[in-house]
């Protein structure tokens, strides 16, 4: 089983990007942490991060077909990635939306997410925890626990 994990723009400066708000952890300790924890679940995931909308996309074309279900924290995409969204619904897996802080306790434009909607579910404010609980509740699903 295979899952897409993708990060948006600005998460690979996690760990030196406003730690009071995403911690300390690098994306590269988060990645190889869900990389381990997903072999030990029988899976794999297949990371990749962008600064550019274009390159998710290219990406999630590239990779779907191959895989089972996605993980994704848009960063700020989160909000008016349209283009994005489509793409997501085009690769017909399902989605977890993750997000490292709380974004319904911060300013009021982070509250909107245009991935919401088309997602199995959005998981925020666990810090790196977020991705823990989206990959192991994915998995979960898709082995039909």
């Amino acid at each position: 089983m295979r899952i897409l994990l993708l990060n948006g723009p600005n998460l690979n400066m996690l760990g030196r990007r406003e730690t009071s708000i995403y911690g300390k952890k690098t994306l590269p300790e988060i990645v190889s942490w869900l990389e381990n924890r997903a072999c030990e679940l029988d899976a794999e995931v297949l990371a990749f991060q962008s600064n550019s909308e274009g390159e998710l996309i290219d990406f999630l074309q590239l990779e779907a077909p191959h895989a089972q279900g996605i993980i994704i924290n848009p960063g700020a995409l989160t909000h008016y990635g349209l283009s994005l969204r489509d793409a997501l619904v085009d690769a017909g897996l399902p989605v977890v939306e993750v997000h490292l802080s709380n974004i319904y306790a911060r300013e009021g434009w982070r509250h909107e997410s245009v991935i919401a909607p088309i997602a199995l579910g959005q998981i925020s404010g666990l810090g790196w925890g977020s991705y823990r609980a989206a990959l192991e509740a994915l998995i979960a699903r898709l082995k039909g626990e």
